[in-house]
């Protein structure tokens, strides 16, 4: 049990303090000092039981100097050491932090798989074993100045490293402590460069607008976004739901504050629980000692962004409510309430009434989320601007791969219209990146596009013709309604995309049981 404090600070207070407890029996692990006047004492006692607590409190508090005893759930330390896990985990270069004898303290994984040890195996690695060609201490001493870009080979790597020295007190070479190396692979710096060129651009201006319908979805956004409600984005994959989710954030008063994303379909229950939520030290075998922090506890006073929400369990949702309910919520494992500020935005391509019918997601929670919405066409109803997304897609592509390709021809162009595109905006995008990769010449010809399913026979010659008109009829129908059934896996998505109602498409794929495993 963990015990936050808020005393005077005066001298002795931590001996009459301890005292009590040795009174009592009970050992105290490990003590922290904070506040800013010093006058917040944290003590982790492992062995202590809440009834204990019960009977303690009224005595700790009757000690001259202490005005409040709380329980907590982390040390400071174990707070900024969690934080510390979570932001070094979160790069996916390797980083870390050497002493002046140019051995390892600290590591994030990538670091660890690229030195081929487990975390637990990196204080006291000696970084000669991998890097011989650099004596980075020596380096280290003689510039006593960051470093950017100097080459090193790692293995049979090479990298390019950042190196930011570590002072304990002036910046003078007597002061050095070490260093914090960033490592970033030599051969994917172009592909890097256009990522950060990528990202200059943000929030509603990423949208791409040339359509008529989204650039009225962007308005509608534009208009909620500063409202600090839960929103609710509908749209099928590949519509650029999250793209939207972070512009509503950056636009909204939270703009400054962290945004983070859960992918909800996929993930296990327990797995998605620990995500959102995290763990309580000791909450499992295998758990990490010190406990872990969720995503919401990393996002406080931003936004979090649920994808897929409608894949989310039952449990999940239970906690979700509540959360949404009063913003609170206890960690797997422990029994205390945390409570913080975080804006909910949801995102789903499934019809969320219909799984409300079907039992498989709660009416309340789905009335919590749907408080704001926004409804992302697909790309198939937004071809008015479809040439000129295309032509953005090709500049994109160019400029990373380095291509002399300037132009679509029209007969490709045609092609692109003349699709259906299941994947929307991501798929034309990842279509036009691999045509520009195929085309030796400037022109991107309909032989360079790579459309999944365009060709796909299903033709007269594969139907049993013997039969009656209507038994012809209902062959051909049942095969249309399985080719579309899984990109746009509910009645209603699959009654818009044909043009007809809802009851009509729910009769025919019960009739032909489609969809109903």
């Amino acid at each position: 049990m963990r015990l936050k404090l808020t005393c005077q600070n005066r001298i002795g207070i931590l001996r009459d303090i301890l005292a009590l407890f040795a009174d009592y029996g009970l050992n105290v692990l490990r003590g922290e000092v904070g506040g800013e006047a010093n006058n917040t004492i944290y003590l982790h006692v492992p062995n202590m039981l809440r009834m204990q607590l019960s009977t303690l409190k009224p005595a700790l508090e009757e000690i001259s100097g202490v005005f409040k005893v709380i329980r907590v759930s982390l040390m400071p330390t174990e707070r900024r050491h969690l934080e510390l896990n979570a932001l070094l985990s979160s790069l996916s270069d390797p980083v870390m932090s050497i002493d002046m004898d140019g051995r390892v303290v600290a590591a994030n994984r990538a670091a660890g798989k690229l030195l081929g040890v487990r975390i637990d195996e990196v204080p006291g690695l000696a970084l000669t074993r991998h890097i011989q060609d650099v004596d980075l201490p020596d380096l280290i001493r003689r510039n006593n100045a960051r470093v950017n870009g100097l080459r090193l080979r790692v293995g049979d790597e090479t990298f390019l490293a950042d190196i930011a020295p570590l002072h304990t007190e002036n910046e003078d070479v007597a002061s050095l402590a070490g260093a914090v190396v960033t490592l970033h692979r030599a051969d994917r710096l172009g592909s890097r460069i256009y990522q950060v060129q990528r990202t200059e651009v943000r929030g509603f201006e990423a949208i791409f607008q040339a359509s008529r319908q989204l650039s009225a979805v962007v308005k509608e956004a534009r208009r909620m976004a500063p409202l600090d409600a839960p929103l609710l984005i509908e749209g099928e994959t590949g519509t650029g739901k999250e793209l939207l989710a972070r512009a509503c954030h950056l636009a909204s008063p939270r703009g400054q504050a962290p945004f983070m994303a859960l992918n909800c379909a996929g993930l296990p229950e327990s797995m998605a629980e620990t995500e959102l939520f995290g763990y309580a030290p000791g909450a499992f075998e295998g758990a990490r000692p010190e406990g872990k922090l969720g995503l919401l506890e990393l996002t406080s006073g931003g936004t979090i962004f649920l994808d897929e929400v409608g894949e989310m369990s039952p449990r999940m949702q239970v906690k979700l409510l509540r959360f949404l309910q009063d913003g609170g919520f206890r960690r797997v494992g422990s029994d205390e309430e945390t409570f913080l500020d975080v804006r909910v935005i949801c995102a789903t391509q499934q019809d969320l009434p219909a799984l409300c019918s079907e039992g498989r997601f709660r009416h309340d929670l789905f009335h919590r989320l749907n408080v704001l919405s926004v409804q992302i066409p697909p790309l198939r109803e937004c071809l008015d601007g479809l040439e000129e997304l295309a032509r953005h897609f090709l500049e994109r592509a160019v400029r990373q791969i380095g291509a002399r390709v300037r132009d679509i021809s029209p007969e490709a162009m045609a092609r692109l219209r003349g699709y259906h595109w299941p994947g929307n905006v991501r798929q034309l995008e990842n279509v036009l990146f691999q045509a520009v990769s195929l085309c030796d010449g400037e022109v991107i010809e309909a032989v360079h596009l790579r459309l999944t399913g365009e060709a796909r026979e299903d033709g007269l010659e594969s139907i049993d013709l013997a039969g009656s008109l209507g038994d012809i009829h209902d062959e051909v129908e049942r095969r249309v309604l399985a080719r579309l059934y899984p990109d746009f896996p509910s009645s209603r998505l699959l009654a818009r995309r044909l043009g007809v109602s809802h009851t009509t498409i729910a009769n025919k794929l019960k009739r032909h049981g489609i969809g109903q495993e």
